[in-house]
């Protein structure tokens, strides 16, 4: 097994030639000096062969983009018409479009709610200067309250007396 991993060296000469080497402080790990041999049926061979991956485009992280995706890529100016932008797309080109129009929200919510803080400091500056303070909108309602109770009384009373 040792043979195997090792290249038919001995640890000692494995030792001297750096096979080994610190990991961050977690101890001995192995790191391989000699390249893999190229056997019939080793994985470097099979991945190497033209005949295994013929017509296919290997290791390609693509996909289609969807009718959002494309609205997206649109809005952010990426392309300038839908028919420009390609069937398959590269995932960093769709995830970068996502990320912009994130950010893009995310500025139309600042500036919105800004917006609402400057409304809610001019209308209360408005509301102070017609004397419109909370204490006198609630006391006028009461006072409206017990006018409408003070004529529901009247009228219950007034009806309870005429039998």
């Amino acid at each position: 097994m040792f043979a195997r991993l090792f290249g038919h060296r001995p640890l000692a000469t494995l030792w001297k030639t750096g096979a080994f080497c610190r990991s961050h402080g977690t101890g001995m790990t192995l790191a391989r000096t000699t390249p893999l041999p190229e056997t019939e049926g080793s994985v470097k061979s099979r991945l190497a062969s033209p005949r295994t991956f013929s017509g296919h485009r290997a290791f390609r992280n693509e996909r289609r983009p969807t009718k959002l995706d494309k609205k997206v890529l649109l809005w952010l100016g990426r392309f300038k018409k839908e028919e420009d932008i390609p069937h398959l797309l590269s995932v960093e080109v769709l995830k970068a479009a996502q990320s912009q129009l994130r950010i893009r929200i995310c500025y139309i919510m600042i500036a919105l709610t800004l917006l609402g803080c400057m409304a809610m400091i001019i209308s209360g500056k408005m509301a102070v200067k017609r004397e419109d303070t909370l204490l006198k909108i609630n006391a006028e309602k009461k006072a409206k309250w017990r006018a409408e109770g003070q004529v529901e009384k009247e009228a219950m009373a007034g009806k309870s007396e005429q039998p």
